[in-house]
């Protein structure tokens, strides 16, 4: 007996010594990314979704395609999906993720077009191998950017083939949920706040027709662009559903010579006389890691306002910005805003020295070749070292932010996080106090609006803000 109370205690204690261990390697590792596979907001005890009677009338539609969808689509299955009780996925074949059917979207074509177009080889042999033969998307699982081109695109075939989704899709959506007040279109790097969503479009009156979303143009048309997802109310999805029907070959004529499809759907709501209801700067075409907070478009800051989407955003950072969506609205019963996400997320990675990171600085290069036209000290050291670049941004007043890689300073002076570059020696700074002024400074150009919208509704979401713990 004595010898084996002896042995149970030595394997207490040795398992109360890996534990210790465990405890602390974690604790001394950074992490710049949460793995919420493992988190408790798994559990559906602790998932905080809004009490709103509007989510029962909204249909959320994602469009993927096949090169991209078995990395990209189920992180929305245990994150921006979780609280919304209608979506659809679209893609270009039929198959069945996790459990959830993804539709072939392209049944809408006409046969001609998907025999005879180019456009359609891949698709034509999706339909007959399935992805045998084809390259699947790598997707970067971690904070990446999209000026630099570390966010990896749809490829090119499934770009092409992406871009004759956007009208048949309207059909196909309204036969899933034709009763919906609301339809709406995100791609799968598109980060949707269902919250904030719905506050906004409690705004506005789902019995007239709206399509709302961030504008852009090609050739004088605007439109909504795909990547930062738009909307339309159900009046405007049965206008554009009844004029495209009657003018199909017109229509996808006007595909064929346009190289993305939101444009040709903004041609059609142009068309019907919908015009875009511009909502920037709440639905967004970047992600937080590539976005500058002092950006202005149309006098609107971003920093004050509401925030609904970001675009370009990995896995990794979806699964982030939902467990910082679920903490918040946990803490807070007040609207998630950009600058919430800049002060709490964003922030904390930064500082006056990050190794493995490029902070996307950009605005003026230095290396050792500059001599000859470095104008004073500090440029023409500033290749030598981090030390050395570091002292050419300070040197500065209008220097935020700086990196160093292998014989070659950067300096910027708009602020970004940028992404992690784990295997390489790439090292970021930033100038903490004036990043500081510069997020004090934004916060006093805030006013008192939340939404660039028209207010019409008086059961606006805005006196819904009561949640529930499922």
């Amino acid at each position: 007996m004595p010898q084996r109370t002896i042995l149970c205690q030595l394997i207490l204690c040795a398992i109360f010594s890996v534990s210790i261990v465990n405890i602390f390697t974690k604790a001394s590792s950074p992490s710049f990314f949460r793995n919420s596979k493992s988190s408790a907001l798994q559990h559906d005890q602790e998932l905080i979704c809004p009490k709103s009677q509007l989510a029962e009338e909204v249909l959320v539609v994602l469009r993927t395609g096949a090169t991209e969808s078995l990395e990209k689509v189920p992180v929305h299955f245990r994150t921006t999906l979780r609280c919304v009780p209608h979506f659809v996925v679209f893609s270009d074949m039929d198959e069945d993720i996790e459990g959830h059917a993804v539709h072939d979207v392209l049944g809408g074509v006409s046969e001609k077009i998907k025999k005879e177009h180019e456009d359609f080889k891949m698709y034509n042999h999706l339909q007959k191998q399935g992805r045998t033969g084809l390259k699947s998307q790598q997707v970067i699982n971690a904070m990446s950017g999209s000026h630099k081109g570390d966010y990896l695109q749809t490829d090119k075939e499934g770009w092409k083939l992406d871009k004759w989704k956007f009208l048949p899709m309207v059909d196909r959506a309204l036969d899933t949920k034709p009763d919906a007040k609301w339809y709406i279109f995100i791609e799968a790097d598109t980060y949707l706040g269902w919250n904030n969503l719905l506050e906004h479009l409690g705004n506005f009156d789902s019995s007239k027709p709206y399509y709302i979303g961030k504008h852009l143009y090609i050739n004088n048309i605007e439109f909504g662009y795909g990547g930062a997802g738009f909307a339309l109310s159900n009046p405007a999805m049965r206008k554009v559903s009844e004029h495209r029907s009657a003018h199909v070959n017109e229509y996808e004529e006007f595909t064929k010579t346009h190289w993305v499809g939101d444009c040709a759907l903004g041609k059609v709501l142009e068309d019907v006389k919908i015009p875009l209801h511009r909502s920037f700067p709440h639905f967004q075409g970047d992600a937080p890691a590539t976005l500058d907070p002092a950006i202005t478009k149309i006098d609107r800051d971003l920093w004050c306002y509401p925030t609904i989407t970001y675009h370009h955003v990995s896995p990794a950072e979806i699964e982030e910005l939902w467990e910082f969506e679920q903490d918040w609205y946990k803490r807070h019963d007040v609207l998630l805003r950009h600058r919430d996400v800049f002060m709490e997320l964003v922030h904390p990675k930064i500082g006056a020295s990050v190794a493995a990171w490029d902070n996307m600085s950009a605005d003026k290069e230095y290396n050792a070749h500059d001599h000859s036209t470095a104008e004073n000290e500090f440029e023409r050291n500033a290749w030598k070292s981090f030390g050395h670049c570091r002292a050419l941004c300070d040197d500065r007043d209008d220097c935020l932010q700086f990196s160093f890689d292998v014989g070659t300073c950067s300096i910027s002076n708009k602020f970004r996080l940028g992404y992690a570059k784990p295997k390489e020696r790439i090292r970021s700074g930033w100038m903490l106090d004036r990043v500081d002024e510069l997020f004090k400074g934004l916060e006093g150009r805030c006013g008192i609006r939340d939404w660039f919208a028209p207010q019409e509704s008086k059961n606006s979401q805005s006196k819904m803000r009561r949640r529930r713990s499922v």
